[in-house]
């Protein structure tokens, strides 16, 4: 769906006949654009002149966040959370000084937003109304990682404490999906913090921008430290985690290896005892006889080397008891 939307709030369907009398009137416009289909591709080449290498930029999502400075517009890619905070909402634009294109595919919170907010917000003299309409979306879209990092401080927490109570599979799955989030997020972000830094700085020159709009540039580009340090920050206790995780996977196998370990052997000197006296040489059959044998050579030595090893780990420390 293509709508128009002017400086005033109101919206209307997208005709040729529309945006070229407001063209003409040099009334600012926004035309929002739902992808860029045959009608909206002729719009842009024929109305708007907008140079071809843009317009198939426009058709063709998945690419990272740019400025690129056309002869009579500029081009701009700018990525915000998806709603599920598993993917990116990716938005281009293409704005001069009288209008400003935005290009996404499906719903986005951003627009919704900026189109509530557009109809209250009345440019001052000293601002562009185009720097003005880029703030209000770009600040929606920045600002949508915000939930999506919240989101991920409360899974890390809720992770640790189960770890370290039960480490399970499920959970290592869980951390392997919130890192490939925030590597998505990152690859969006950290070329999105570098761009509005060298339009912060003058590097870049957007037209239209005079000092009231750099003030909202700026305001962009401290949200986009803000992030990018979150980013960071949750990246590196990821990896904690998951080093908790297999830390502990690790310290329960040693436990139960230690277990096993100590059950084998108690029973080697067992083994030894049964199979000494188990071998049929005629000494041990007629002498070893009668009960008392019985009971010192079969039960004695048998308890005595069990409990004789199990008193030498205890008091190694083994058993969890007091060490030397």
């Amino acid at each position: 769906m293509h709508g128009i939307i002017t400086a005033n709030g109101t919206t209307s369907d997208a005709t040729a006949e529309a945006i070229g009398q407001l063209i003409d009137a040099h009334q600012f416009l926004w035309l929002d654009l739902d992808g860029v289909d045959g009608q909206a591709h002729d719009l842009l080449l024929n109305v708007f002149h907008v140079h071809h290498l843009a317009v198939d930029d426009a058709q063709n999502f998945g690419q990272r966040p740019k400025i690129e400075d056309y002869e009579n517009f500029t081009y701009m890619v700018v990525h915000g959370a998806s709603s599920d905070g598993t993917a990116t909402e990716e938005v281009h634009f293409i704005f001069a000084d009288h209008f400003v294109i935005t290009v996404h595919h499906g719903p986005c919170a951003a627009m919704d937003s900026a189109r509530a907010r557009i109809a209250h917000h009345k440019p001052s003299e000293a601002e562009s109304p185009q720097i003005a309409l880029l703030y209000l979306v770009i600040d929606q879209l920045v600002d949508s990682f915000f939930p999506m990092l919240d989101q991920f401080d409360n899974q890390i927490d809720e992770l640790e404490d189960a770890i370290l109570v039960r480490p399970t599979e499920e959970q290592l799955g869980t951390l392997f999906a919130m890192k490939r989030s925030l590597i998505t997020a990152r690859k969006a972000i950290t070329p999105q913090r570098d761009m509005f830094a060298g339009v912060t700085s003058g590097v870049i020159v957007l037209p239209g921008v005079t000092d009231e709009g750099q003030r909202y540039m700026r305001d962009i580009y401290d949200h986009l430290i803000r992030i990018s340090d979150l980013v960071d920050g949750y990246r590196d206790l990821l990896s904690g985690v998951m080093d908790t995780h297999l830390s502990t996977v690790s310290n329960r196998l040693n436990v139960v290896m230690k277990q096993l370990t100590i059950i084998a052997t108690v029973f080697l000197p067992l083994s030894f005892l049964t199979g000494f006296f188990g071998q049929n040489f005629s000494y041990l059959v007629v002498h070893i006889t009668g009960r008392a044998p019985f009971y010192i050579f079969a039960i004695g030595l048998e308890l005595v080397a069990a409990l004789g090893l199990l008193y030498l780990f205890r008091k190694r420390g083994w058993l969890g008891g007091p060490t030397d």
